[in-house]
């Protein structure tokens, strides 16, 4: 098993170097090519270091991480599925795997229980082309806006629980609003989950989503119902099924 991601990683160095091409490598799982590394250190004798893991950890990832490059002749892309040991982020294994990403998408426990699909946490993820210079002013200081939301939601969460929200400022209630609205509009039905969850599948341009979380972030939207909000496209489905509801 440690030999495999490394032979992958050949294979598409010689289709990159040789042929001239564009790679998309998945791996699926980084995590197991860590934990080959372990056994492999742990036959040798080597002490192991933090939580059980081989002494040269960050050097083995390493080697194959940063041989995921762009060349004069052509680039690698890889996509890689993480396990989370008990969903500890400061664990060795994802902490050091994490530093060599460009972009993270990572899912949350939390926001499968509470039904948000697909169950990605914005403030936990992040992307290096977050940046104005690449994704326009607009779209930078809307992504800004939205987590900043998130992030007040979150702090006032354990007051939330023990006072009530009753007890909160007028300005922090409606943050809170924004920010439940915020969190049921970036649910998104699938169309690859049609069969299973009986709704109909959803696109959404980029535009159309930094001008719906736009407006959620403006209070444009204080009006409208949660439910409104939840698995639908882009915002103009929000304020017809706001609509319905109120009709209802």
């Amino acid at each position: 098993r440690l030999r495999v991601g490394l032979a992958a990683l050949s294979v598409a160095e010689y289709f990159r170097d040789e042929m001239n091409q564009d790679i998309l490598l998945f791996i699926d799982n980084i995590f197991r090519f860590v934990q080959a590394g372990s056994e492999v250190s742990a036959l040798l004798g080597r002490m192991p270091s933090a939580v059980g893991y081989q002494p040269n950890l960050a050097t083995e990832l390493g080697e194959l991480e940063e041989r995921i490059t762009s060349t004069k002749r052509g680039s690698i892309t890889s996509v890689q599925a993480i396990y989370v040991p008990a969903d500890d982020f400061t664990d060795p294994a994802p902490a050091t795997t994490f530093s060599h990403l460009d972009a993270s998408t990572n899912l949350s426990r939390a926001l499968t229980e509470i039904g948000i699909y697909p169950a990605v946490d914005p403030l936990s993820s992040y992307s290096r082309i977050l940046d104005p210079r690449v994704v326009g002013e607009e779209h930078y200081q809307v992504a800004r806006s939205v987590k900043e939301i998130l992030q007040r939601y979150r702090n006032l969460q354990d007051i939330i629980t023990i006072l009530g929200i009753e007890e909160l400022s007028e300005e922090d209630k409606a943050i809170v609003a924004r920010a439940r609205k915020i969190q049921r509009f970036l649910s998104q039905p699938f169309y690859v989950a049609e069969e299973f969850t009986g709704r109909t599948g959803k696109y959404v341009t980029t535009e159309e989503t930094v001008k719906g979380f736009k407006e959620i972030a403006e209070g444009q939207h204080d009006d409208k119902p949660e439910q409104a909000f939840y698995m639908v496209g882009n915002i103009e489905e929000v304020i017809q099924r706001a609509e319905e509801l109120k009709s209802a």
